[in-house]
């Protein structure tokens, strides 16, 4: 199995962290930008897109700064995908890190798909 890889990136985001969290870290939050629909039973989130589905295990959450989760079909017992908020306190300005896992060859689609998703989020957002 080829290793998988650790990799961050870090956007910026206009809305508040109660907001942003709310859209990360609930069903109804993430099928509005990352998936079609998201059901929630027994800490597993189930990702439904067009003619796909995947599990994710909910690893941790905690409140207005942090959600990783695990999907359930990744033979790595090291990976997981996170995201991560902070508040700058100086401007305000928040910021939401990504902390994903890919094989090498992999990286550089997985970061244009995370663009992809986060430029939706934002959208959404009106950011």
């Amino acid at each position: 199995m080829p290793m998988k890889h650790k990799f961050e990136m870090e956007y910026l985001i206009n809305a508040s962290l109660k907001v942003l969290f709310t859209r990360l870290s609930t069903p109804s939050g993430l099928s509005e930008w990352f998936a079609d629909d998201v059901n929630l039973e027994n800490n597993i989130l189930t990702f439904f897109w067009e003619k796909s589905q995947q599990q994710a295990e909910i690893l941790f959450i905690k409140d207005n700064k942090a959600v990783r989760l695990k999907w359930l079909d990744d033979e790595d017992p090291k990976t997981y995908f996170e995201f991560r908020l902070n508040r700058e306190e100086l401007t305000g300005d928040v910021s939401l890190t990504i902390t994903d896992f890919a094989r090498k060859d992999e990286i550089e689609d997985a970061r244009e798909l995370w663009d992809t998703q986060i430029n939706q989020l934002k959208t959404l957002l009106g950011s």
